[in-house]
């Protein structure tokens, strides 16, 4: 079953609402106007009693019960107000019963009345309000049955309740539609983002909602749905650039495999060249697995799917084990490296292994692009909570328009040199996103011609841990 939209159930409830509203307001007024109404009666009734008071308060003491009726009719018996009107002595004894009241008598028994007693009543068709009131006068005690027709009060209450039940619903209706145009109204944002949020595809993701300046709901959400599409927009962005420059990267190897097989296979050749055309191919096929591994590495890391194996790491200890692999490259390519590390106690929770391939990736971009006869250093210094690692070279620098880009997905300074000399431009962004996940930070400074300095700083543990030196 379709459900309702959201602007016809905002006007139903709206309706419901209103009419609950409507019959409160109105059973309310009609209790509050049959109230004033019957109390102007009320009034006329106790005014006529008060007299009757008066009349009861002018006889002698000891007036008889005779002479009481014979004044009663006397004052009574002609006047409009004693038509409804009848008074008794506290046992009893009738002073004056008017002829209307002599058979359509409300009271039972005098004696019964003990408080002042209000009622109405249709009498052949008439409405009237009687009041049933004990008064006393002169140490005597007299009961006073008195009324007044109140067929205008009840006629007022009858045509205030017509109105009521005429332009309720009128009134009902005309809330319904006014309900659900300002629902529209205040839906056609939600409508507007819709449609753009519907045009929004693979091929525009550069379109954006319309921006609304309402500060309410509606706001918020247009804009955090733009936030959203930026995110989009730049996580597709980076997927696409990254599938493009993995796509460059590894076809470049892949072309050279296919020349140096397909150079070797026109002809035939003997051993030594058969050779050097398959180190050539060894070569670019382990280039290519270097650069395979790394992609997968930069993939796991967003998905999440590359995890640190903390444990406490001694970086003095790893540094050194580090440093002693890197001994053999820099006495081939005629390279000064130097260390300082053993003054330092430095330790963390972190990945050892991470932690060496970052170091690993630094001193390799420092070997790599250090003309002979440079120089390389590596070192360490432990600070209270952080631990600052340094690797200096004086090779060919980054110019300082660079240095900001050098972090990102296959960036590469100097492209020219990048083939002979291994590069994919992955190294330096995986070494960040290591250094990120351990909460980390690096920065670079360098000058072209006068060499380069990657400085990482890392947050330390209190107490240093001694791991095993690698084989």
């Amino acid at each position: 079953m379709k459900r309702l939209s959201i602007g016809v159930r905002l006007t139903l409830w709206y309706l419901v609402i209103f009419a609950l509203g409507e019959v409160v307001f109105g059973v309310g007024m009609w209790f509050i106007l049959r109230d004033s109404v019957l109390d102007m009666v009320d009034d006329d009734i106790e005014t006529q009693v008060d007299d009757l008071s008066h009349l009861l308060a002018a006889q002698a003491n000891d007036v008889s019960v005779s002479t009481l009726q014979a004044v009663m009719k006397e004052a009574y018996g002609s006047e409009h107000w004693g038509d409804y009107l009848a008074i008794y002595t506290g046992d009893g004894q009738t002073l004056y019963q008017s002829v209307f009241l002599q058979s359509n008598s409300l009271l039972m028994t005098p004696q019964s009345v003990q408080k002042t007693i209000y009622t109405s009543r249709e009498i052949r068709g008439q409405h009237f309000r009687f009041i049933f009131q004990r008064r006393s006068s002169k140490g005597r005690t007299y009961v006073v049955e008195a009324g007044l027709p109140a067929d205008d009060a009840f006629d007022t209450l009858r045509l205030f309740r017509s109105y009521l039940f005429l332009f309720a619903p009128l009134v009902l209706l005309i809330a319904a539609g006014v309900g659900y145009w300002m629902s529209r109204r205040a839906l056609a944002p939600v409508d507007a983002l819709v449609r753009t949020a519907r045009a929004v595809s693979g091929t525009n993701l550069s379109t954006r909602l319309e921006k609304l300046h309402t500060g309410d709901e509606l706001h918020r959400l247009s804009d955090t749905l733009n936030e959203m599409l930026d995110r989009i927009e730049a996580s597709v962005s980076r997927i696409t650039q990254f599938t493009a420059d993995a796509s460059h990267e590894l076809r470049t190897p892949v072309s050279l495999i296919r020349t140096e097989a397909e150079l070797s296979l026109r002809r035939a050749r003997s051993q030594n060249e058969y050779q050097d055309s398959l180190r050539h191919i060894l070569l670019e096929a382990e280039r290519t697995t270097a650069l395979i591994e790394q992609l997968l590495s930069v993939a796991r890391a967003d998905l999440g799917g590359e995890t640190l194996q903390l444990q406490p790491v001694d970086l003095s200890t790893m540094l050194q084990g580090v440093a002693e692999a890197w001994k053999q490259v820099a006495a081939i390519r005629d390279l000064r490296f130097s260390t300082n590390l053993r003054n330092s106690d430095a330790s963390l929770a972190g990945d050892e292994n991470l932690l060496r391939r970052v170091a690993d990736i630094l001193l390799d971009n420092a070997f790599k692009y250090t003309p002979a006869p440079g120089s390389v250093s590596l070192s360490l210094e432990a600070r209270e909570h952080f631990a600052t690692i340094t690797i200096q070279d004086s090779g060919i620098g980054i110019p300082q328009a660079e240095q900001g880009k050098i972090f990102e997905r296959f960036y590469r300074v100097d492209k020219s040199r990048t083939r002979a000399q291994g590069g994919n431009g992955l190294g330096l962004s995986i070494a960040q996103w290591i250094i990120t996940q351990h909460h980390g930070t690096v920065v670079v400074e360098s000058r072209p011609g006068e060499g380069t300095t990657f400085r990482v700083e890392l947050p330390t543990i209190a107490t240093p841990v001694r791991n095993p030196q690698p084989a």
